[in-house]
């Protein structure tokens, strides 16, 4: 094996993926070294950071973790009594609440795993971001410890399974490193190989061949890995890459949600807040505060594993908020490509098929940029033919690098003659809310004296009435309320008549306008004159102003579609099939199989996957609203919006906060009691499907965090606002700027981030989790 062979060493703390390649050239390190710096990391880093939350607060009993890093986990036994952040604990007279408790797992029994509530732990110095790693032993539940044995080393020991004397002859990422060495030395070919010994993690649902992969769930299959990479990984292991760790994630990309039905937990969470969570591999934290959300979106250990250097790059998954959330959370830059110009279905577990989709991240974007490139198979390019939604048009797929745009450098004047299109609904601050001023403050600075200031783009904002308009900025001529307005009675007119919670026309004006006309079966509404078709016409026209609430964050709310009772199924069948043509059994090929051999880290969880197993019909109920159909309307509408707003003010390109809240605290109360913590515009890229490319732009060091109450029948906890500042030790949390266009124009989203990026150069490491 090839030795370093200058002094000078080489760290992976920071290191890009041109570093690597200079250094390996250079003799300076080998991949072999490479890894097992990030194995040290791992283990210093990697373990357990939370810590259960309990009716009393009494210590509980130590049990035993699964094996991570050479050695078994530990889980705290000291816990968090309840009442410490539950207000007027003695007068609730809810549900019983699901306190914290040490239970096995349903994968091996013989490993513990935190079950119920949790809490983070002030400055716990681990992270527990990667759920497993590529070591031989401990990288699967099936064929772990001996049953992994080295060929060399001997026979399996009695008892093996039978796929174990085939899983054994997959090298571990230590010994794929060791055979790059062996093989190319100091000398390897980068045309062919662009991602040589660039240590990788990936979001727990991608299929990897080598490891465990469950969607980070907590089931007992009879073979815990896959007979087969997911595309993306296959084409990342042909090209040099290390196929190092599987990223822990929220387990099947944010727990699904559930369609309703006659299961009903038996227990309550009073928030979920911050549970990034597997119940197989447990919670991540945040790196620059672990008492925080690592993430508010499913693909956490990507984003944290990145950020802390436990790995150099990753694959997440994105449904709504899933890459951008961790990468704005962890100070990480993204390149997520419209869907679905890269696969993710069609090997791996979904949540919501209309919206999935693969993302990258990095520490910078030039090097999310090379990683697109390899991603692209010689002949079949990014088409995946095990996922349909790769059917993209080829015009909207570069013919070209990526990585050629993402170099653009940061002197003054660089995005001169450039118009940017400022999303102002995406930095507004609510009445009586404090939460979001720091960031909102920063992120408006930001903008203006970085991108308009010092790069020299023209800034055109659009408008809010929660806005307060800067008369320095140009005032956008067709605004997204507008395009909204002129759109929606052709492609979308159903939203007009959608009900809100309480029963009621969600839009007041338009119900106020029309004549009474059955909105949906059994429900009439209507006060005026006017017949609906004729609203639409003059709204459309403009001579009617629109309602009140016609906005881009109203419009995102969508009926759950029954899709992932389809996707779930035809996941496992591909899965087992694979095996069967291998010559080996999987059982576990439904629904009702995945229930029966799963345990679930919250009750909520098992009541809503029992309700999945229940469903029956693709279709919601008829004469409601319709999943599949709002998700195809909503797609087509959103881009034609946007495509509104670029012509009619003649830009290049959008940008916009990604989120105005800091992530939360583990456990604490929602903001606004909104479930997923997500501010509802910030769903709009997603939704529509589009190019989204994110980089870290500063860090505030005062929040305003949500405080939890009593409702008024003491049956719930539900969320207040709070004016207490909390102080943050530097640099503080991170916020982030997403760049966005329409497909097919990814050169000019590169060539504004990376210069926004090396003008900023905004990204400051966790300082607790620094070099070894």
């Amino acid at each position: 094996m090839n030795q370093p062979s200058s002094s000078k060493p080489f760290r992976v703390d920071e290191a890009t993926i041109a570093d690597l390649h200079d250094a390996i050239k250079a003799g300076r390190t080998t991949c072999a070294d490479v890894v097992r710096q990030y194995i040290a990391r791992a283990k210093a880093f990697n373990g357990v950071a939370t810590q259960l939350v309990t009716q009393d607060g009494a210590p509980v009993e130590e049990r035993p973790g699964t094996v991570r890093g050479g050695a078994p986990l530990k889980s705290p036994t000291a816990t968090v009594k309840a009442d410490s952040f539950l207000p007027d604990f003695d007068k609730y007279q809810g549900p019983p609440l699901e306190y914290g408790r040490m239970e096995p797992t349903a994968s091996d029994p013989s490993v513990y795993q935190q079950f119920g509530m949790i809490a983070g732990i002030p400055n716990a110095g681990q992270l527990n971001a990667l759920a497993t790693l590529n070591i031989r032993g401990e990288r699967s539940v099936t064929c772990k410890g001996e049953f992994d044995r080295h060929p060399s080393l001997g026979p399996l020991p009695p008892g093996a399974p039978p796929i174990c004397e085939y899983f054994r002859q997959l090298p571990d990422a230590l010994e794929t490193a060791e055979a790059l060495d062996k093989a190319y030395g100091r000398n390897p070919d980068l045309d062919k190989m662009p991602m040589y010994g660039v240590v990788f993690s990936f979001k727990d649902p991608f299929d990897t061949k080598d490891m465990r992969s469950t969607g980070a769930g907590d089931a007992a299959y009879d073979i815990d890995f896959p007979a087969r990479d997911h595309v993306l990984v296959a084409q990342l292991r042909n090209k040099g890459a290390i196929i190092y760790a599987k990223a822990l994630n929220t387990e099947y990309n944010g727990r699904a949600g559930n369609p309703g039905g006659r299961n009903h937990p038996d227990k309550v969470l009073p928030s979920t807040l911050g549970y990034q969570r597997s119940t197989w591999a447990g919670n991540p934290v945040n790196p620059y505060d672990t008492t925080r959300s690592a993430s508010l979106g499913s693909s956490s250990g990507s984003g944290v594993s990145v950020s802390a250097n436990l790995v150099m790059a990753s694959l997440g998954e994105e449904t709504r908020a899933s890459c951008r959330g961790p990468a704005n959370h962890n100070a990480v830059a993204l390149i997520l490509p419209h869907k679905a110009m890269l696969g993710f279905d069609g090997g791996a577990i979904g949540a919501d098929i209309y919206c999935d989709r693969s993302g990258i991240l990095c520490r910078t974007i030039a090097d999310c940029a090379k990683v697109l490139d390899a991603l692209k198979d010689p002949e079949e390019g990014y088409y995946d033919p095990r996922d349909p939604f790769t059917t993209v048009p080829r015009a909207s797929v570069l013919s070209g690098s990526y990585a050629a745009h993402a170099a653009q450098k940061g002197a003054p004047g660089a995005l001169r003659g450039l118009r940017l299109g400022v999303i102002r609904e995406s930095m507004l601050i609510r009445p009586n809310s404090k939460t979001e001023e720091p960031i909102v403050t920063a992120a408006a600075r930001e903008i203006k004296t970085v991108l308009g200031g010092k790069l020299g783009a023209t800034l055109v904002e659009s408008s809010d009435p929660l806005w307060p308009r800067d008369p320095e900025v140009e005032l956008m001529r067709t605004d997204f309320r507008r395009a909204l307005a002129q759109l929606v009675p052709v492609f979308m007119p159903d939203l007009l008549f959608r009900l809100g919670r309480d029963v009621k026309p969600l839009f007041a004006e338009f119900a106020a306008a029309i004549e009474p006309t059955e909105f949906v079966p059994g429900k009439i509404f209507g006060s005026g004159k006017m017949k609906p078709i004729d609203y639409l016409v003059a709204l459309a026209e403009g001579t009617i102003a629109p309602p009140r609430n016609l906005d881009i964050a109203t419009i995102q709310q969508q009926q759950l579609a029954n899709t992932f009772r389809f996707h779930i199924p035809q996941y496992l069948t591909r899965r087992a099939a694979d095996w069967k043509q291998a010559g080996f059994t999987e059982t576990l090929t439904d629904f009702a199989a995945l229930n029966a051999r799963s345990k679930f880290w919250g009750d909520d969880q098992r009541a809503a996957f029992k309700n999945w197993e229940e469903v029956s019909d693709p279709r919601n109920p008829l004469g409601g609203r319709q999943g599949v159909d709002e998700r195809i309307m909503l797609h087509e509408l959103l881009r034609r919006v946007d495509m509104m707003v670029i012509y009619e003010n003649k830009l290049d390109a959008l940008v916009r906060l990604h989120t105005p809240w800091p992530p939360g605290i583990i456990g604490h109360a929602y903001q606004y009691d909104i479930e997923s913590n997500l501010s509802p515009e910030s769903l709009y890229g997603p939704n529509a499907g589009l190019t989204e490319v994110l980089v870290p732009a500063g860090y505030v060091t005062t929040t305003y965090d949500p405080v939890y109450k009593l409702n008024d029948d003491r049956t719930r906890y539900v969320s207040a606002p709070s004016h207490t500042p909390t102080t943050i030790p530097a640099p503080g949390l991170p916020f982030s700027l997403v760049f966005r266009a329409d497909p097919g124009k990814e050169d000019v989203l590169l060539r504004i981030a990376s210069a926004y990026e090396d003008a900023s150069r905004r990204r400051i490491p966790p300082p607790n989790f620094g070099p070894l």
